[in-house]
């Protein structure tokens, strides 16, 4: 028969482990996004000078 410490010890690594699976698929999914939102960013801001460049060229002022 196993000592009921083993268990014990077995349990609080299997938890330890299941923790830090949790955060890297946490950390990892996260960090997915923000690569994403960053790319939009990016698309976005030359958008917007593309179209603030094309404005001041017409001359087209809107209040």
């Amino acid at each position: 028969m196993q000592n009921p410490r083993y268990f014990s010890t077995m349990n609080i690594l299997l938890i330890i482990v299941a923790i830090i699976a949790v955060v890297l698929l946490i950390t990892g999914g996260v960090w997915s996004a923000v690569s994403w939102l960053l790319w939009v960013g990016i698309v976005l801001l030359i958008l917007a000078i593309i179209v603030w460049i094309v404005r001041a060229l017409t001359g087209r002022r809107r209040a």
